[in-house]
């Protein structure tokens, strides 16, 4: 099983999980949100210290273990040093991979592959923990829908909004 997580912010963080299958399904399995009292305000380049939390709650609230995690974020920053999904990799009390989904370009990343969907031509940004970050970049490309972000990834950030 699949998950893809994502999280918003207001007074709390709230993180959702939507979980899956197949990487073609249109449909998600379960969805799940969680809100998250308190939180760290983001710094450039420690983005782990805000989102780690909540990203674990959620998976931990699902009582499930998952092959692969999708987040919203880059897995590896330059410099060798860990991105969200590396720091989230190493805290999973389960061996997954998991694959970071960037929408914007970041100067301290790297090790990603940018890949385009739909008619967008603005890229997406793959990395990955666990697996080629080309092989997920492919995974990613033929997820399910026709717009630039998947449909089960535009899910999960409307889950956490609240919708």
């Amino acid at each position: 099983m699949k998950a893809a997580l994502d999280v918003f912010y207001d007074d709390h963080a709230h993180a959702a999980c939507v979980t899956f299958d197949s990487w073609s399904d249109g449909q998600a399995l379960q969805n799940y949100r969680i809100s998250v009292p308190g939180f760290r305000p983001y710094r450039p380049g420690h983005f782990f210290e805000r989102e780690l939390t909540p990203l674990l709650a959620v998976l931990e609230h699902t009582g499930k273990s998952f092959s692969h995690i999708i987040i919203d974020g880059y897995v590896h920053l330059k410099e060798n040093r860990m991105g969200l999904g590396a720091h989230l990799h190493e805290a999973l009390p389960y061996p997954a991979v998991v694959i970071g989904v960037a929408k914007n370009p970041l100067a301290v990343a790297d090790r990603f592959t940018p890949i385009t969907r739909g008619r967008s031509a603005k890229p997406l940004f793959v990395s990955a923990v666990g697996w080629q970050s080309v092989d997920a970049a492919a995974a990613i490309a033929g997820m399910h829908g026709p717009f630039r972000i998947p449909t089960l990834l535009r899910l999960a950030d409307r889950i956490a909004r609240g919708g």
